[in-house]
């Protein structure tokens, strides 16, 4: 599978710990865009990530163009709220790059309003409900596009 997942500025270490150790089982590629909320030697990083850090792909980006430099020109698939497609409309394919914001705002509007995004898709929840958290909502599609691909790999 060669699909990537993106968070942008992240807050809560337990959750990108919980996404390196989704990376290391999915072989997805996990991008995380500074600033970050958090040292990537926090305790609660390395707790929930347990020892899958050395078999997970990370990479720190010092910004937003350093990501679009680097990603070149992959379709890049923002997930936010403020849409009205479900992720689960989308025919994922190879080199996807799944973009996830911040725990306590989602995407900037700068962000899912950027020319390098190509899609923008939610995932459905019930009315009145904020948010699902990041790390879930990172397992929620990954799994998606990875089931789409005949789990390729596994």
């Amino acid at each position: 599978m060669n699909i990537d997942i993106v968070f942008h500025t992240p807050e809560i270490p337990g959750n990108t710990g919980n996404a390196i150790r989704l990376a290391a089982v999915t072989g997805a590629h996990l991008h995380l865009v500074e600033p970050l909320g958090f040292d990537l030697s926090d305790a609660k990083l390395r707790r929930a990530g347990l020892d899958y850090h050395d078999l997970a792909h990370v990479t720190v980006h010092a910004s937003l163009t350093d990501l679009w430099n680097h990603l070149g020109e992959r379709r890049v698939i923002a997930f936010t709220t403020h849409t009205d497609q479900s992720f689960a409309e989308v025919d994922y394919r190879d080199g996807d790059v799944l973009l996830f914001g911040q725990e306590s705002t989602g995407l900037p509007d700068s962000v899912v309003d950027d020319d390098h995004v190509d899609l923008s898709v939610r995932i459905p929840m019930l009315p009145s409900r904020r948010s699902l958290n990041l790390a879930n909502s990172a397992s929620i599609a990954i799994y998606e596009a990875w089931r789409q691909q005949g789990y390729t790999g596994a």
